[in-house]
């Protein structure tokens, strides 16, 4: 039987606020000291857009599409083996006393979105100064929903889940975030091209210094990343 516990649940407080440091301003800085000046600021409000932007897909139907178990059977190869079901829709069902293993439904609900944000963070600097900001929202979008909602389920589902039925164990994202966001990148860049001018016109970064400040906020925060997923 789920029983709330009190370390558990303080730990993964600390775990999502870590994560959601990583991408606001962790990869914000680490981007920005890499583009040119003119773009610095683009490139930070993409991570907060994308940060704003996610957060308002989870809550009405990410949560429900990545993590709902109705219809899944264990050993089922039905359509929610594949995506999950909509009783969750708008967090329907997440109450003050609803547990998730040893922690609060509504603050596994909060970790789980900081790994859906950081994840399309992650791609943008394969196009970064390549792409329009509303069409970076615009993929972010639709990205989000058709790629990482599904992966997500089918890995961390649970019983009945396509890929954890297959004894897939991901315990920091190495599938859902890590390979989903390269596989974007790599087709992102090759679709986009090269910034004009490239390998003929200067490009230097901005400031290597917010580079380094960026990466030393990616690492501490990788500490809730990587622990806080090992809870779960």
């Amino acid at each position: 039987q789920e029983t709330l516990q009190g370390g558990d649940t303080a730990w993964i407080l600390v775990a999502s606020a870590l994560v959601l440091f990583m991408m606001i301003p962790g990869l914000a800085m680490f981007y920005g000291g890499l583009v040119r000046t003119k773009n610095v600021l683009s490139l930070f409000l993409q991570c907060f857009l994308i940060t704003a932007v996610v957060s308002v897909i989870w809550v009405t139907f990410g949560y429900s599409l990545a993590f709902s178990s109705a219809g899944m059977a264990e050993g089922s190869r039905g359509l929610h083996a594949f995506i999950g079901g909509m009783d969750r829709l708008f967090l329907s069902g997440v109450t003050p006393d609803s547990l998730r293993g040893t922690i609060p439904e509504a603050l596994f609900v909060v970790f789980q979105m900081t790994f859906a944000i950081i994840t399309p963070g992650l791609i943008i600097g394969a196009f970064a100064e390549r792409m329009k900001f509303s069409a970076v929202l615009l993929f972010t979008v639709i990205w989000v929903a058709l790629v990482y909602l599904p992966i997500c389920h089918m890995v961390w589902g649970g019983p009945g889940a396509f890929l954890a039925d297959l004894g897939t164990i991901d315990f920091a994202g190495g599938i859902v975030v890590h390979l989903t966001a390269a596989a974007a990148a790599l087709v992102a860049a090759i679709l986009v091209g090269p910034r004009k001018g490239y390998g003929k016109v200067p490009m230097m970064p901005h400031s290597l210094t917010m580079t380094m400040g960026g990466t030393a906020m990616l690492w501490v925060g990788w500490f809730g990343f990587n622990g806080g997923s090992a809870l779960q």
